[in-house]
């Protein structure tokens, strides 16, 4: 491949059966990847030329990885760079491949006879396979995995690496199916592949996510699929044949764009009852805006200007926008009381507690005379999650963003104990 005025463009790293991985001279630590207008099936026992699929699956790549990395994934992309081609950082590849699942269809029914195409997979069904195109990619147990003992940029794979993978793969595969719903498509199954970043040595999401990696079937209907499958079960590969394959891969790279807009909107708006609780209030609004959401402060007291607090509400209620109160006040909280008592929007108590009647204060928040149902939640950055908690029932982005927290703290804790055993040996 010839360089370009931007990139420079070194030797050629790695070359599979749709894409190229080459080395950036200018660039230490990323690559550009390549797609190629190939498409194969069955280890490329089948292997055509589909004019226009490198820039198809370049961007349905492009667009899944920005979603995952907005949500909060690690990811090895970095940005698109043309029509073909995007710049990750440099990793070294796991060689297997990670088959999440929702509904049983294709291989698993001829490896488990007696199971129902369609059955639904409560939680998700995940296998490995090794990636060995000789002996057809044959699936691995995870004591396979851990007695090969892979090491990769300077990064030994043991039980904390398959653990992260294997709990990455079910919150990936959680995420593009919240996602793909709002688009009325069900993701059936799909295969993702890890590597090691070769600079933090970190194991990272990486090589590509296109319509080569999982089955959609729109509105739950194996006979609307659009994926790669329909050119799996080709009799006889002729050109009429190959635009139908490419208009269902166009299908899905315009509407994987659609997956990062968000459907729905909304907003917490805080109400505190001094400006002295500013700094209380601004850590809910920095926490709201981790998960995409805006967050509006304004001035009020319940106690000393009821008709204002009221005032105040009505206006947030008048334009429709789904919204949830937090009420922020010490002492005596009539706050949210009064609040919950008028609308029908949720409402959260977060009090600001001080050393001194803290203990104290804290019960006007939490005994709420009958017919309220205001919550109560003392740290502030707890009240913008629950919050983003409701605003994720009907907004995908946000609740994406909620699963992909929910999976680092997982990962922070699992990797500090990897290393608090190593250092008690």
């Amino acid at each position: 491949m010839a360089s370009t005025p931007e990139l420079k463009i070194g030797k050629k790293l790695n070359e599979g059966k749709t894409k190229q991985i080459f080395e950036l001279l200018d660039q230490p630590g990323l690559v550009l990847v390549q797609s190629k207008d190939q498409i194969t099936a069955g280890n490329a026992a089948r292997k055509d030329q589909m004019e226009g699929k490198a820039a198809i699956a370049n961007k349905t790549t492009s667009c899944v990885f920005k979603l995952l990395q907005e949500s909060g994934i690690k990811t090895a992309f970095v940005k698109q760079h043309s029509d073909t081609a995007f710049i990750a950082a440099q990793c070294e590849m796991i060689p297997i491949e990670w088959v999440c699942r929702r509904v049983a269809t294709g291989s698993f029914l001829k490896r488990n006879p007696g199971v129902k195409e369609g059955y639904r997979f409560t939680p998700l069904k995940m296998e490995m396979f090794f990636k060995d195109d000789a002996n057809n990619d044959p699936q691995w147990s995870e004591e396979q995995v851990l007695e090969t003992k892979f090491s990769l940029a300077g990064l030994t794979i043991g039980q904390c690496e398959v653990d992260i993978m294997n709990r990455s793969t079910v919150a990936i595969f959680e995420i593009l199916e919240k996602a793909w719903a709002t688009q009325n498509c069900t993701l059936v199954d799909m295969k993702i592949e890890f590597g090691v970043n070769v600079k933090t040595q970190e194991v990272v999401l990486a090589d590509v996510i296109d319509n080569d990696s999982w089955r959609l079937w729109p509105s739950g209907d194996r006979s609307q699929q659009k994926d790669k499958q329909v050119y799996r079960d080709l009799k006889e590969v002729t050109p009429e044949a190959m635009q139908m394959v490419k208009r269902n891969f166009e299908w899905v790279s315009e509407r994987v764009e659609l997956l990062l807009h968000s459907r729905a909107s909304g907003r917490v708006v805080v109400l505190m009852g001094s400006t002295s609780d500013m700094a209380h209030c601004e850590k809910i609004r920095k926490a709201c805006s981790s998960f995409g959401i805006p967050c509006v402060l304004r001035v009020t007291s319940a106690h000393k200007g009821p008709d204002e607090t009221l005032r105040i509400k009505a206006e947030y209620e008048g334009d429709g926008i789904p919204t949830v109160f937090v009420a922020v006040a010490g002492r005596s909280n009539g706050l949210g009381p009064v609040m919950s008592g008028n609308t029908a929007y949720p409402v959260i108590n977060c009090p600001p507690l001080t050393p001194d009647w803290g203990a104290q204060d804290v019960w006007s928040s939490l005994r709420m005379p009958s017919g309220l149902g205001c919550s109560t939640i003392l740290s502030p950055e707890a009240a913008a999650q629950f919050a983003a908690q409701v605003f994720g029932l009907t907004d995908h982005q946000v609740w994406c963003k909620l699963r992909a927290s929910m999976l680092n703290t997982w990962v922070s804790l699992k990797l500090a104990d990897k290393k608090l055993q190593a250092c008690s040996l």
